[in-house]
């Protein structure tokens, strides 16, 4: 297999093909794939979201599906169902459209959470349980989900469960002016760009990309650290809800997938510095007083990373 920075830059180099200016967003879906996490991409209408997903989808040899989430999307359509083969008299499962290993959520927020919540169990413990059978998920498995800010009309919130359940979120922005020039130029074009993408990489390379993510070391300075600063959201005032163990454990992964593109083999504090605020951001709640006066989960996270001292090894 190739070297893993070789083979994440040239899935980088295709995604950039049709996403311009946005190399933090890329890295960071990317990181999410090797940790075999799920990505939350929340922003405006318009300015990529689908794209980012859907070009990551097309330069892996992977299956894909795309969910659109609407008010009227059952559970069942995401998760499949059973029903009774009356030539056989059997029960039968036909697959939902989670049933793929990459599949893109989209406008997740505009359906009920009770469709929502279909797919927790499959973005957690990788299967779908159908009337009592459980369905393991093909490997590699991968969330893109697209949501437009919550005060937009027709939007649900996600639960917190369903929050805590994304590996990290992504926030895609508005292009500069000369960044939209040249979006303006690729798409004014006889060729879309997104029919130039080609898959650069297998499912089975990815699987063992994400086997050596886990080898990347971890000392006990830097576990206590992510430790502290998980301990240290919980005891902020400020904030109604701190950073879960799921999510303590999501930032170590983070900084070591982060490390091995660095081309190291051990975590330093810089990595789970790098990977705090999109780790950690999207699950802690602001108390109603902060929401009323404008503060932001990035402003409080960035004040408790500054104020948590950084472990030295003496």
């Amino acid at each position: 297999m190739i070297e893993p920075r070789t083979l994440i830059a040239q899935i980088g180099q295709q995604i950039s093909q049709v996403i311009v200016g946005k190399e933090d967003a890329i890295e960071l879906a990317l990181i999410a794939l090797l940790c075999r996490g799920h990505v939350l991409i929340e922003d405006v209408p318009g300015v990529g979201k689908t794209t980012l997903a859907s070009a990551l989808a097309r330069s892996l040899d992977c299956s894909f599906r795309r969910i659109q989430f609407t008010p009227d999307l059952m559970p069942s359509d995401v998760t499949g169902f059973t029903l009774v083969n009356f030539r056989t008299g059997d029960m039968e499962y036909r697959e939902g459209a989670v049933m793929s290993q990459i599949v893109l959520a989209d406008e997740i927020n505009r359906t009920s959470p009770r469709t929502q919540s279909a797919l927790l169990e499959a973005m957690e413990e990788h299967q779908v349980t159908e009337d009592g059978v459980t369905h393991p998920l093909p490997q590699p498995f991968m969330v893109l989900a697209t949501q437009n800010p919550g005060d937009f009309v027709g939007t649900y919130p996600l639960p917190e469960a369903q929050m805590d359940r994304f590996f990290l979120r992504i926030s895609m922005g508005y292009p500069t002016i000369e960044q939209e020039m040249d979006v303006l130029e690729r798409y004014s074009g006889p060729q879309h760009p997104m029919e130039t993408l080609y898959p650069v990489c297998s499912g089975a390379d990815i699987v063992a990309m994400q086997s050596m993510v886990q080898k990347v070391y971890a000392s006990p300075e830097v576990r206590s650290y992510v430790a502290t600063l998980a301990a240290a959201t919980r005891q902020e005032p400020v904030l109604q809800l701190g950073a879960s163990t799921r999510a303590a454990i999501a930032l170590v992964h983070a900084a070591q997938a982060y490390a091995l593109l660095s081309g190291r083999d051990y975590i330093t504090p810089e990595d789970v510095q790098r990977m705090f605020l999109p780790v950690v951001a999207h699950r802690v709640v602001l108390n109603p007083d902060a929401r009323m006066k404008g503060a932001s989960s990035a402003q409080i996270l960035t004040r408790i990373l500054h104020a948590v001292s950084v472990p030295v090894r003496l």
